[in-house]
C-alpha cells in the first residue's frame, strides 16, 4: 500500500537503503533473466493488459477490507481525512505501473520506498504476497482469454509478467525486511545507550543494588559499588552476610527468610570492614514471584546510613546533654526520675531521692570575671560533684548555676540523702581557681523523697525546689521538703497538679484584646491572653500559673494549645469575613525548645490559615537572654511567613545592631512608659524616641497600656502606629470580642 508520507528514517539511512536496493535490482534483473525483449512484448500488449482495471479495483478493495491489518489502516486513513478511492487508485497505479517494463534504478527506488512505508505502517508481508497473487491471477486471465493476443506470444508474455511480478514483489519485500533490520539495529542502539546510562547510574550512586536467583543460588546482578563495601563476599546467597557484625547476623538472616516467604523487608544492621571500621547500612529485601506465586528472585539494596546514625546520635546528645559540662540536662533528668519512680513503684519498699542544688554567689563571679570564668568554675564543680556520687546516681545541670542529683533505688532515703548532701557541701569548702584567682562558693540544696514527698516528677521537682529556696533564704546548707517551709507551697502544688488536667477538662480559655490602627481607625487584630477558669478558685490570670507550667514541663502542651486555638479562631473569623491577626506571646521556655517552629508550621497547615495572620510576640528580656539561638528561630518564623513582634520594649537592653539584623515587624513599647506619659515628660520622651527608632528601622510601633483619651491623643500626635489598652477594651472571650468589633467598628465586616 503506497502512502504519501515521509520516511521515518533519516537521509543517510534512506540513501543506504537505496544503494542496497539498487544492487539487489541488478541481481534480480540478472537472475530473473529480464531483458529488452521483455520490455518490447509488454509495450506491444500494454493497452490490452491495462483493460478491466475497474473490475480489478473492486476485487482489490474487497481484499483490503477482508484483511484485519489493512482494514485497520483504511479506517485510520479515513479518520485522518483521506479518501479510500484515492488510496485504491494509487495502489492500482503502482500495480499496473510495472507493465511499462521499467527495470531501472528509479523504479527500484520507488519499490524500496513503498516497502519501507509498508513496514512502518505495519502491513504484513503475507498481505503483500496475497495482493500480488490477486494481480497475477487477473493478468493471467487477460493473457489467456484475450483474442487480440497472438497465440505464439501468450506463453512468453505470461512468463514476462511472472518475472516482473517476482522482481517487483521481491524488491519491495527486500526493502521491507531491510527497513525492519535497520529499525532493529536502531532499537538495539537505543537499548545499548539506555543500558549504558543505567550502568553509569548504578555505578555512580552510592547504594549497592543486587539481584539473586534463589532457585540456582546465584547472583544475577551486583552493582560495582558493592566491591568497595563487601569485597568478594557479595557473591554469597545473602549479600554481605560475612561482613555483618556477629550481633546483627541473626537479624539479617531473619529478614532474608521473610523475603523467601514473600514479604518485603527493611532493616538496619552494621557491617565491619577488614580495617575494623563499622558502618551502618539500611538493607532492603524485595521478593519477586513468578506466575505461580513462587519466589524465584530477591532484589535488594544496601545504603550506608552511618552519617545519618551519627547525626541522630549527636542530636540525641544535644537534646539530652548539657553542652558545657557534658552532664545530663533537665529533659533527660526528668526522664530518669520518671523511670526511677516507676521502678520503685514496681519493687515497693524502695525510695527515690531528688536534690536540687543552687550555687551561692555564682552570679558575682560571672559579673566580675566574665562568662569564661563562670564556665571554668562550673566544670570544676562538675568534676568534684561526680567524684562524690555513685555510678548509679545521676548528676544533671538543670540550667545556669542549678544542678540536679538523683539517687534511685535506695532503701533509707532520708539517711542516704543527708550523708550525700553533707559530702556535696564539702566539695565547696576548698577554693576554686580561675587564672590567679581563688574563688569560694557555697551551695543550697533542697531535697524531696519519693514516695513521702510526692509520686510524680513534677511534684518531686517542685518540692525539692521549695526546700532549696528555703535554704537559700536561711543559709542552712540543705533541707528536706516540709509543707511548713512555704505557706503558699501547698496551694502552688495543688494548682500545679490541677493544671495538668486543665486542658482535658476544658478549663482554659483565651481572651482577646483588640489592637487599633491609629492611622486608619480600624481594628487590625488582637493579642491573645490565656485565662484559667478553675472550678474552685475561679478565673486565674496567667502570671499565677504560667510559671508553674514552665517548672512542671507543662509549658509545651500549653503553648501548643494556645497556638492551635488562637489560629483556629483566626480562621473562623476570616471565613466569617473579618481580616484580623492574632498575636501570641511565647514564653522563654518555649523558645528553648527546637520544636516551636515545626509546631507552628504544622498548626498553620492543619488549619489552612495564612502564616501572616499569626504574630509571635517575644519579650525583650527573653530575646536578649539568648540572642544567638532565638534570632535563628525568629528567622525561621519569618521565613514561614509569621509576623514577629518584640514585647515590653524598653525594659531590657536591646542593642541597635541586633535590632537591625533581626527579622522583626513590630516593637511594642512597654506600658510602664505609656501609662503616665501625658504627665511625665521623661516617659513622653522615651515613647517619642522609641516611635522614631521603630520607624527608622522600618518597623511598626504598638503602644500598650492606653487607658485614657489624653494618652491616646498624644500617641497619635507622636505618630504611633497602633495601640491597645483598657481605654479601648479589656481582654474578652471571642464572642464578646467580635461583638465589640461589630459595635465599635461596624465598617470592618465585609
Amino acid at each position: 500500500m503506497p502512502v504519501n508520507q515521509s520516511s521515518a528514517f533519516d537521509n543517510a539511512t534512506r540513501n543506504a537503503l537505496k544503494e542496497s536496493i539498487s544492487t539487489k535490482n541488478q541481481a534480480f534483473n540478472s537472475f530473473l533473466d529480464l531483458s529488452s525483449s521483455d520490455q518490447k512484448i509488454l509495450q506491444r500488449y500494454h493497452e490490452i493488459l491495462m483493460q478491466d482495471g475497474e473490475i480489478f479495483a473492486q476485487v482489490f478493495y474487497d481484499y483490503l477490507q477482508a484483511a484485519p491489518s489493512t482494514s485497520r489502516l483504511l479506517k485510520e486513513y479515513e479518520a485522518q481525512g483521506g479518501q479510500i478511492s484515492d488510496l485504491i487508485k494509487k495502489q492500482l497505479q503502482h500495480l499496473f505501473g510495472f507493465l511499462s517494463g521499467h527495470m531501472d534504478e528509479s523504479s527500484a527506488e520507488r519499490l524500496a520506498h513503498i516497502g519501507e512505508v509498508h513496514h512502518r505502517f505495519g502491513v504484513d508481508p503475507v498481505w503483500i504476497m496475497g495482493a500480488y497473487r490477486l494481480y497475477l491471477r487477473h493478468l493471467q486471465r487477460v493473457v489467456r482469454n484475450n483474442e487480440k493476443i497472438a497465440d505464439a506470444d501468450r506463453a512468453v508474455l505470461e512468463e514476462t509478467i511472472i518475472k516482473l511480478l517476482f522482481r517487483d514483489m521481491g524488491l519491495m519485500l527486500e526493502a521491507y525486511w531491510e527497513s525492519s533490520l535497520i529499525e532493529i539495529e536502531s532499537e538495539k542502539e537505543k537499548v545499548a545507550s539506555l543500558q549504558e546510562q543505567i550502568n553509569d547510574m548504578l555505578t555512580n550512586i552510592p547504594q549497592i543494588i543486587w539481584s539473586v536467583d534463589i532457585v540456582n543460588g546465584k547472583p544475577l546482578y551486583i552493582s560495582p559499588s558493592s566491591r568497595q563495601i563487601c569485597d568478594m563476599d557479595i557473591d554469597m546467597p545473602i549479600p554481605c552476610l560475612g561482613w555483618t557484625v556477629p550481633e546483627d547476623r541473626r537479624q539479617v538472616e531473619q529478614a532474608w527468610q521473610e523475603a523467601l516467604e514473600g514479604r518485603s523487608v527493611e532493616i538496619e544492621s552494621r557491617v565491619i570492614q577488614p580495617d575494623g571500621k563499622q558502618f551502618w547500612f539500611r538493607r532492603m529485601f524485595c521478593p519477586y514471584k513468578n506466575s505461580r506465586g513462587e519466589v524465584v528472585r530477591i532484589d535488594g539494596m544496601m545504603e550506608d546510613t552511618t552519617e545519618i546514625k551519627v547525626t541522630l546520635e549527636q542530636l540525641h546528645t544535644l537534646a539530652t546533654t548539657d553542652a558545657l559540662t557534658g552532664l545530663t540536662n533537665r529533659t533527660l533528668f526528668h526522664d530518669r526520675l520518671s523511670q526511677a519512680i516507676a521502678a520503685a513503684e514496681r519493687e515497693g519498699e524502695t525510695q527515690v531521692v531528688v536534690m536540687i542544688m543552687d550555687l551561692d554567689h555564682f552570679k558575682e563571679i560571672n559579673d566580675t570575671l566574665g562568662h569564661p570564668a563562670g564556665d571554668s568554675i562550673l566544670l570544676q564543680i562538675t568534676d568534684r560533684l561526680q567524684g562524690v556520687l555513685r555510678k548509679t546516681d545521676t548528676l544533671a545541670r538543670l540550667g545556669g548555676d542549678e544542678f540536679g542529683i538523683l539517687l534511685p533505688h535506695v532503701s533509707d532515703g532520708f539517711v542516704s540523702a543527708e550523708k550525700l548532701a553533707e559530702k556535696l557541701l564539702e566539695a565547696f569548702v576548698r577554693p576554686y581557681h580561675y587564672e590567679d584567682n581563688e574563688l569560694y562558693l557555697g551551695a543550697s540544696i533542697g531535697i524531696a523523697v519519693y514516695p513521702e514527698h510526692g509520686g510524680d516528677v513534677a511534684t518531686l521537682m517542685s518540692r525539692a525546689d521549695v526546700a532549696m529556696y528555703h535554704v537559700k533564704n536561711k543559709e542552712e546548707g540543705f533541707k528536706f521538703y516540709h509543707i511548713k517551709l512555704n505557706p503558699d507551697a501547698q496551694h502552688r502544688l495543688q494548682l500545679s497538679g490541677d493544671l495538668r488536667h486543665a486542658l482535658e477538662r476544658n478549663e482554659l480559655v483565651l481572651h482577646y484584646q483588640p489592637k487599633i490602627d491609629l492611622v486608619e481607625n480600624r481594628i487590625t487584630g488582637a493579642e491573645v491572653l490565656i485565662r484559667w477558669d478553675h472550678p474552685v478558685h475561679g478565673l486565674i490570670p496567667p502570671d499565677k500559673f504560667i510559671p508553674l507550667a514552665e517548672r512542671s514541663g507543662f509549658i509545651r502542651p500549653l503553648t501548643d494549645w494556645i497556638l492551635m486555638t488562637a489560629t483556629q479562631q483566626c480562621c473562623e473569623w476570616r471565613l466569617a469575613g473579618y481580616d484580623l491577626r492574632v498575636a501570641v506571646n511565647v514564653s522563654a521556655r518555649s523558645f528553648q525548645t527546637p520544636h516551636l517552629v515545626d509546631t507552628i508550621a504544622s498548626i498553620l497547615g492543619e488549619t489552612e490559615e495564612s502564616a501572616c495572620s499569626l504574630e509571635i510576640e517575644i519579650t525583650e528580656n527573653v530575646l536578649m537572654a539568648d540572642i544567638t539561638n532565638i534570632s535563628h528561630m525568629l528567622q525561621k518564623l519569618s521565613d514561614l511567613g509569621c509576623q514577629v513582634a518584640v514585647d515590653d520594649f524598653g525594659t531590657g537592653y536591646s542593642s541597635l545592631a541586633y535590632l537591625k539584623k533581626l527579622p522583626l515587624n513590630t516593637l511594642k513599647i512597654d506600658k510602664s512608659f505609656v501609662l503616665d506619659m501625658a504627665n511625665d515628660e521623661n516617659d513622653a520622651t522615651i515613647v517619642r524616641s522609641t516611635i522614631d527608632l521603630a520607624h527608622n528601622l522600618g518597623l511598626k510601633l504598638v503602644a500598650e497600656g492606653v487607658e485614657d483619651r489624653e494618652t491616646l491623643s498624644l500617641l497619635m500626635k507622636l505618630g504611633c502606629d497602633s495601640a491597645q489598652g483598657f481605654f479601648f477594651s479589656r481582654p474578652q472571650p471571642a464572642e464578646q470580642f467580635l461583638h465589640y468589633v461589630n459595635t465599635k467598628f461596624p465598617e470592618q465586616e465585609i
